[in-house]
């Protein structure tokens, strides 16, 4: 499944550089006997509408069409859509932009009797991140290991 996603990278990327979006992921799943290639693309700093998407699509679509030989020659559903506000943080792009924005986290073993956190990542490096998460009353910054980081993701703030 990832050799057909090593195959139409290229071509779907270059489509959405040129329209000033940014590929966030791709994946190339079955599900009940169908196949998918899942594109999620957004676009900074606003974010994505729905005419870009079906714009992206359309493009996507007839490109995938003419590439010989043919990566995708099972039938396939073709699903472009934005990742959402909550995405998941993968890239060194996503780590980026996620600087001084609010995250959820999830480790693997608890921190201080906790194994979910939500704050403000304040700094990370290639060993661990910072983050700013309330306590009560008062603010404080938790330095966390990245090898205890399950997942991390974007997160709103309520």
């Amino acid at each position: 499944m990832s050799k057909v996603i090593d195959l139409v990278r290229p071509v779907v990327e270059t489509i959405i550089d040129e329209h000033g979006d940014m590929l966030v992921d791709m994946e190339y799943v079955k599900e009940k006997g169908q196949n998918y290639l899942r594109i999620y693309v957004d676009r900074q700093p606003n974010g994505i509408d729905i005419d870009e998407i079906a714009a992206l699509s359309e493009l996507v679509s007839e490109k995938l069409d003419t590439i010989d030989p043919d990566p995708l020659p099972d039938p396939y559903v073709l699903e472009l859509s934005s990742p959402g506000a909550e995405r998941p943080i993968k890239t060194e792009a996503d780590w980026e932009r996620a600087l001084n924005d609010y995250v959820h986290i999830g480790l693997y073993q608890k921190i201080e009797d906790k194994k979910v956190y939500e704050g403000t990542l304040k700094s990370y490096n290639d060993d661990e991140i910072v983050l700013e998460v309330k306590d009560k009353t008062r603010r404080k910054k938790l330095t966390i290991p990245r090898k205890l980081i399950a997942k991390i993701r974007f997160a709103i703030e309520f």
